[in-house]
């Protein structure tokens, strides 16, 4: 309970704080100060509001939360989300700086010069928007669940979504580039402090079990687990323990090694040695647990699909690219990706420490599939007393962090998308207005769905938006044939096959595709391209007839003065004239 309180209290000083920046540096009053800078920003300041906006909770807690259960393989993950930004500063955001475009669809109206693909793109920011969204409603459920004992996960979920809009529709998130970038800093400190205590705590204390051995691991004392949904577990060793069913009394029971499945409400009492159960997708064995690509084939096509979907999927997240605008030029733009780059690598060189930690002293997250609460439930397992309730207190208050930012900088750009000049096929709405809808239809998703996986969740819209948007900013900005129709088509195949392989995903099955089905951007992105190119090929009569102007602003040097500051001055290669 002691713990509980330091959690809550540090969750407490992190809202206050965001709240207090927020009013001291409110100082701007138009619509578009909310999702970017009023004036030019450092690149070295924009690059930490960038980092703190991205690192989700899919970084703070999916990341360690995957390692804990899938080993080394979940490295990918962190590799994929970091390497992004090498793809948007080699590829797309000087040409996107200087082009003036500030969001997706400005970009297309600008380089296509069609409204209707404009509307197109803003159905696909905002489907973006909500696939990232949920996730992080579902870790905030999940991290007010685990500092308070509330069960109920849609606590969470209401609270941030509560904070969130409040924060933005007071005006609080004007000041966003000070706010995230505090944020970043925050979740460094939550992240680095908690990982060379427990480091330190780890390397004076006791032996424990070597992670290198072919056994499962072992609960290191007596261990009470609560199952609060229903799970299939894989007993690899036979083990004693007492078991309950939905408040009955306790009794012994006997696992064999094979399959079993607890139902909801079960409690299980494990003593201490005792050989851990583990969730059916969760390897069992540690030494195994630390080799790559056991999976085989199966497991080497679902890699390089991660990899694909974090790599080219960052250029087309909603809140990444309007961050570029603070950049006075495109070379600030690509300095200020060069910078992301290095806070980005900082900061997930750590969540790997939790990960292999927990595998020692929280393996009873293996049994109830909730690995993503490794981050805030080690350092109380680890400790045990006030020091371990102040550093559960830091992870807690990081954690929220990371909810804040990347749930503020995603309702800002979904809001300010839906409120732009000409928003959704001709409609608009106000500011406000449009931030109530961003809000409340991630939430309305996130209720009902459990809190696992939250990095795999934030996967699916790292695979939507590289399967997209992807082709159409790096064919837009380096091939001058590209069409509205064939980035239409593009969008469309792309997305549709994204959705039909994630319906499959969700039936289940062992077949040598299911693995995909999860991230299927190993397919997707390249029919998307394709569909992309040869479309724009088999209509190349539509290719604007400004298109040579508009490149050459693209990819001229800034010292020449051919970019476009300011969205005003030219709404299109053919002065504003659009295509329906």
């Amino acid at each position: 309970m002691i713990s509980n309180l330091w959690s809550l209290a540090g969750v407490a000083l992190i809202v206050a704080a965001t709240v207090g920046i927020g009013l001291w540096g409110s100082n701007s009053a138009r619509t578009k100060d909310f999702s970017a800078a009023r004036k030019p920003v450092r690149e070295e300041r924009n690059a930490a509001a960038i980092s703190g906006e991205y690192l989700s909770a899919a970084s703070f807690l999916g990341v360690a939360g995957l390692v804990l259960k899938d080993g080394v393989d979940a490295l990918w993950y962190p590799v994929g989300f970091a390497a992004g930004y090498l793809a948007l500063m080699l590829f797309v955001v000087a040409p996107m700086r200087r082009s003036g475009a500030f969001t997706m669809p400005d970009f297309v109206e600008a380089r296509l010069n069609s409204l209707d693909l404009r509307s197109l793109c803003t159905v696909f920011v905002l489907i973006i928007g909500w696939l990232y969204l949920v996730p992080q409603l579902q870790a905030a459920g999940l991290t007010l669940s685990a500092i308070t004992g509330f069960r109920q996960h849609y606590a969470g979920i209401l609270v941030v979504a509560m904070l969130v809009h409040l924060s933005i529709v007071t005006g609080l998130m004007r000041a966003v580039t000070l706010v995230q970038a505090f944020q970043y800093w925050v979740k460094l400190f939550a992240i680095t402090l908690p990982a060379f205590a427990l480091l330190l705590v780890f390397v004076t204390g006791p032996p424990q079990q070597a992670l290198d051995e072919p056994v499962p691991p072992h609960f290191p004392r007596d261990t009470a687990v609560h199952i609060d949904t229903r799970v299939a577990l894989q007993v690899s060793e036979p083990v004693w323990l007492s078991r309950s069913d939905r408040g009955g009394e306790p009794g012994a029971v006997y696992l064999q090694p094979g399959r079993h499945v607890v139902e909801a409400g079960s409690e299980l009492r494990f003593p201490a040695g005792a050989a851990v159960p583990v969730v059916s997708d969760a390897e069992p064995s540690n030494a195994e647990w630390l080799l790559p690509q056991r999976g085989g084939t199966t497991g080497l096509l679902e890699t390089y699909s991660i990899l694909i979907a974090t790599f080219l999927g960052t250029m087309g997240l909603p809140h990444v690219l309007a961050r570029f605008y603070a950049n006075p030029s495109g070379a600030g733009a690509r300095r200020t990706s060069l910078y992301v780059l290095a806070l980005l690598g900082a900061f997930y060189l750590f969540p790997t420490i939790f990960g292999l930690l927990s595998r020692l002293y929280v393996p009873k997250l293996l049994v109830t599939g909730n690995t993503d609460a490794a981050v805030l439930l080690l350092p109380h397992a680890m400790l045990g007393n006030w020091a371990g309730g102040a550093l559960a207190a830091v992870t807690a208050a990081g954690a929220f962090a990371a909810f804040l930012s990347t749930s503020s900088g995603l309702v800002v750009s979904l809001a300010g998308v839906l409120s732009s000049r000409d928003g959704l096929w001709g409609r608009t709405m106000s500011f406000r207005t449009a931030a109530a809808v961003s809000c409340a239809v991630p939430v309305l998703l996130a209720m009902p769905m459990d809190d696992h996986n939250i990095a795999r969740s934030v996967g699916l819209a790292f695979a939507m938006a590289a399967s997209t948007f992807c082709p159409v900013l790096v064919l837009g900005i380096w091939w001058r044939g590209l069409t509205d129709v064939g980035a239409a088509c593009g969008m469309l195949a792309g997305g549709v096959l994204v959705g039909v392989f994630a319906l499959a995903g969700m039936a289940g099955g062992d077949a040598w595709w299911a693995g995909l089905a999860g991230q299927p951007a190993l397919v997707t992105v390249p029919v998307s391209f394709l569909v992309t190119w040869g479309v724009s090929r088999a209509t190349r009569n539509r290719v604007p007839s400004g298109v040579g102007r508009l490149m050459l602003r693209l990819h001229a040097p800034d010292r020449l003065g051919f970019m476009n500051t300011s969205l005003t001055q030219e709404a299109g290669p053919s002065g504003g004239k659009h295509q329906r």
